[in-house]
């Protein structure tokens, strides 16, 4: 069995961080602070979420020098703005389901649906290149299988060079988070 390797574990949440690109800076950095003193209290976590994320931001550069013109992010935020276009929100890194719920809620008039994510639906399209995305009805319903919003969604997505279906419950993105943050 393979021993646990917080600073490791640690390290790496600096870097998704960084790649995601949702949250500001200074987000970025209490939430990292915050991990640090949790998981490795006896450490100084001001200090070490610093360097992580000052690590993770010099790697960003690299590997964002490497990517295309046109990234998979860039096919999925033109996907997203014609969503929006079409009446259908797209909340990007919510925390959960009542964030989106709370959304929906706050909207006057109810819009004709709602596409969210999380956080670790992001780091998951990250390192695995698969964004999972939930499509609620601007009633907070869920879309099932040959609904047509679903079948607007899917279209759209398809539309910007992106390949999309949907399974148990949620439409899989097959896109690599490549979103530019460093400039």
């Amino acid at each position: 069995m393979r021993r646990r390797d917080p600073e490791a574990e640690l390290r790496d949440f600096a870097r998704l961080q960084v790649r995601a690109g949702l949250l500001s800076p200074e987000e970025q950095y209490d939430a990292v602070r915050e991990a640090v003193a949790v998981e490795m209290p006896q450490t100084d976590a001001a200090i070490l979420a610093r360097a992580w994320l000052v690590a993770a931001r010099k790697d960003q550069a690299a590997v964002e020098a490497r990517w295309p013109e046109v990234t998979d992010h860039d096919r999925l935020e033109a996907a997203f703005a014609e969503c929006v276009e079409h009446g259908v929100p797209v909340l990007q890194g919510v925390a959960d389901h009542w964030a989106a719920t709370e959304h929906l809620d706050a909207c006057d008039p109810k819009p004709r649906g709602v596409l969210w994510f999380t956080q670790p639906d992001v780091w998951h399209a990250v390192d695995e290149g698969m964004l999972e995305v939930n499509l609620w009805h601007g009633t907070g319903a869920n879309v099932a299988e040959g609904d047509h919003l679903l079948t607007a969604v899917l279209s759209c997505l398809q539309r910007h060079g992106l390949r999309a279906r949907f399974d148990e419950g949620r439409i899989e993105v097959a896109a690599h988070w490549e979103r530019r943050v460093t400039s």
